[in-house]
């Protein structure tokens, strides 16, 4: 039974260290961020399903609690373990199986920011993209159990919204958007789940499948959503919802 849920961007510039200089423009984000898993927390889930998009070879990966991640990729030496203590300059994380998509290892460093000891936590990659049945299926299964599922769903919105964005600007993305805002604002299960799979490839925007996994898992729920942030810094729609 899903019990709450929130959605987040997973931008690595969500990591201080990654952002360096730039670091203090996306504070707003990550408070937000912050705030969205003290809602997760105050649910009392009994388990954490962490979902994000991956470019792996595997349609879904999972991932255990203890698996660990890093930011060399970005040019800097920091690790993350998922469910693990925040990790510092030169800290690699635990070592347990394959590495965390960058997805899965923002999430890991937004956990450990707010030092989550709220439940068990496990991961999924999702690989992005993948078809709309298959994503809602997904989320079926995971709160299929008798059991208080609370997800954590990563992904941005477009990477459209201006000239300087890494997809270039196309004018479909303010209003695909606008229209994913909405959804995640008012939990609108039925509105994440008819996402245009096409469009959202075209508009670059890496979180469709995995908002369709929360699409799934949420439906015959009663939940209330929340918009907590909402912009698109860098050209790139990041937006932050709960819904409980």
């Amino acid at each position: 039974m899903l019990v709450s849920a929130a959605v987040c961007p997973c931008p690595p510039l969500l990591v201080p260290a990654v952002a360096a200089g730039a670091a203090p423009e996306l504070d707003a984000a990550r408070d937000a961020c912050a705030d969205a898993l003290g809602v997760l927390a105050a649910a009392r889930p009994a388990r954490l399903i962490v979902v994000g998009p991956s470019a792996g070879p595997q349609d879904l990966e999972p991932y255990p609690q203890g698996a660990h991640g890093s930011f060399r990729g970005y040019g800097v030496d920091v690790g993350v373990t998922l469910g693990g203590t925040p990790a510092g300059p030169g800290d690699r994380g635990g070592r347990s199986g394959d590495e965390l998509p960058a997805s899965l290892a923002v999430a890991a460093w937004l956990l450990a920011h707010v030092a989550w000891s709220a439940s068990p936590i496990q991961g999924l990659g999702v690989r992005e993209p993948l078809a709309r049945e298959r994503c809602i299926e997904t989320g079926r299964d995971l709160t299929a159990p008798d059991e208080r599922v609370a997800l954590l769903v990563m992904g941005d919105a477009s990477a459209c919204r201006t000239l300087k964005a890494p997809g270039y600007l196309d004018e479909r993305a303010a209003a695909f958007d606008a229209e994913v805002a909405r959804a995640l604002a008012t939990a609108d299960v039925t509105a994440l789940a008819a996402l245009d799979e096409t469009l959202a490839t075209d508009l670059k925007a890496a979180g469709r499948s995995c908002w369709q996994v929360l699409a799934g898992a949420a439906e015959g729920t009663s939940l209330n959503g929340s918009l907590l942030y909402e912009d698109a810094p860098y050209g790139v729609g990041y937006l932050v919802a709960t819904w409980s």
